[in-house]
């Protein structure tokens, strides 16, 4: 504290503006708030997964422009490894294991919508629109007899979700490529594996 008090004036003021700022920068981005997956005594797997996204000023500017922002859901099987060698030779000829959310804005209603596949939702604010990005419950992701006999602590899967930055317009690629602010990613979440009859 004695040396806080030292400081100028102005030390003080820059030391303030740092402390406030930091959470604020630290914010930016994906961070996932649950990461969940039940295993069925069928050997099927299903996943529940919820983000908080935090746009940066940039990216908040292009979709309020009518740039559409395309988030990707994915998941990835780690253990057990004869499961996961199959899951990673069913990738290489399905895109199953993904989930596309389209977030644009409406400027006649002022409203964002949230669109997965043919199904959309709309929301009266930024912040509820990006809490449904990303957000699934109980989405299947391996059937029946996948992980048959497989305890639920042998199962190793993470979830991620991403900014698409491949389905933004070319002139925003470039965008992309140079800035850091417009590659948002949660990185691979490991997922709580819980067992249920069924």
């Amino acid at each position: 504290m004695a040396f806080i008090t030292r400081l100028s004036k102005s030390s003080k003021l820059l030391c303030v503006l740092c402390l406030t700022a930091a959470p604020l920068a630290a914010a930016e981005g994906i961070h996932a708030t649950r990461t969940q997956a039940v295993l069925s005594d069928s050997g099927a797997l299903a996943v529940s997964s919820r983000f908080r996204t935090e746009l940066p000023d940039q990216l908040r500017q292009a979709l309020n422009q009518g740039v559409p922002l395309t988030f990707t859901l994915s998941w990835q099987l780690s253990e057990p490894t004869l499961a996961a060698y199959k899951f990673k030779i069913a990738q290489l000829v399905s895109d199953e294991n993904s989930i596309q959310y389209k977030l644009a804005f409406q400027p006649l209603t002022n409203r964002y919508r949230v669109s997965v596949g043919t199904f959309s939702t709309e929301y009266d604010t930024l912040d509820s629109a990006l809490r449904g990005v990303g957000a699934v419950a109980n989405w299947r992701v391996a059937g029946k007899g996948s992980l048959g006999g497989v305890k639920a602590q042998e199962v190793k899967a993470e979830v991620r979700l991403q900014l698409s930055t491949d389905r933004l317009p070319k002139p925003f690629q470039i965008n992309a490529l140079t800035s850091k602010s417009w590659r948002l990613d949660s990185g691979w979440k490991r997922l709580k594996v819980t067992r249920s009859g069924g």
